[in-house]
């Protein structure tokens, strides 16, 4: 008997060298304007001691998905908690259980930190996205996000 998809992903800590392959797999989901610079994201994440708080899926060696996250100390009526900012697999693994086992790690590494809850935010019009958070429990917060061009 083969093994599922889900069962030969290896779920890790993010680190530099992942960053191109976030890229890429981001480019291939979304209209990268490539403004986003992973690199940055990830060396900034590392140098405050939270790589545990974003993960990627490899098979084979090969990065197929990530998560990136922080804690939030404080803002708004918000105590301490989780943010997933970013999240993706590339299409050719999609359907296959590899999101939601990355998002079941970082609640765990989130849980373990004694953190009670992950917020994220979702465009109006992504419904698939928000019909995966909401298969892992999520539901619409006491916040409404606002935003202001400059």
């Amino acid at each position: 008997m083969e093994d599922s998809v889900e069962d030969t992903v290896n779920i890790r800590e993010i680190n530099l060298n992942d960053a191109e392959a976030i890229q890429n797999i981001r480019k291939a989901i979304s209209e990268d304007d490539g403004e986003v610079n992973f690199v940055k994201i990830i060396e900034q994440q590392i140098s405050e001691g939270a790589g545990e708080s974003s993960l990627v899926a490899e098979i084979n060696g090969a990065v197929v998905g990530y998560m990136i996250s922080a804690t939030l100390y404080a803002g708004f009526g918000i105590k301490k908690s989780a943010w997933i900012m970013a999240i993706g697999v590339h299409p050719d693994y999609m359907g296959q259980g590899i999101g939601l086992k990355l998002a079941r790690k970082i609640c765990e590494v989130y849980k373990d930190k004694g953190i009670k809850n992950i917020y994220s935010s979702v465009l109006w019009d992504s419904t698939d996205v928000l019909s995966f958070f909401k298969k892992l429990g999520f539901e619409r917060s006491e916040f409404i996000n606002l935003k202001k061009k400059l």
